[in-house]
């Protein structure tokens, strides 16, 4: 089983800055894609970015030119860097990431973490 350790969210001031965390760890054969959906009260969980084992990354485009994704294999961690945050940013944030669990794991599978909350407000 992977396991999702999310960290980093709270409450920050419109324009402010945040950095979340994200680390998986259990069984771990390889890693493909790592990144973040969130999910607002009352809409759907959207994806804000992801990066592939290769170092392609994809953003929302809300979120382009403020957020910046990251990844270090070695520690099977993404991070992602949220400056200028807004107001409508706030939302529960989820890691996410698409893991084959062993070499006997033939595809790969997602998983999620628990979530973090971020709240943009004065």
């Amino acid at each position: 089983q992977v396991q999702l350790v999310e960290s980093g969210g709270g409450l920050v001031q419109p324009g402010g800055s945040l950095r979340l965390s994200c680390a998986a760890s259990g069984n771990i054969f390889s890693i493909n894609a790592m990144g973040w959906y969130r999910q607002a009260p009352g809409k759907q969980r959207d994806l804000v970015a992801s990066i592939r084992s290769g170092g392609n990354t994809n953003y929302a485009d809300d979120v382009k030119g403020r957020f910046t994704l990251s990844r270090d294999n070695a520690k099977n961690t993404v991070y992602l860097q949220m400056n200028s945050l807004k107001p409508e940013d706030t939302a529960v944030y989820y890691c996410n990431v698409e893991a084959r669990p062993s070499m006997l794991h033939l595809r790969y599978y997602t998983y999620w973490g628990q979530g973090t909350q971020v709240t943009v407000s004065s």
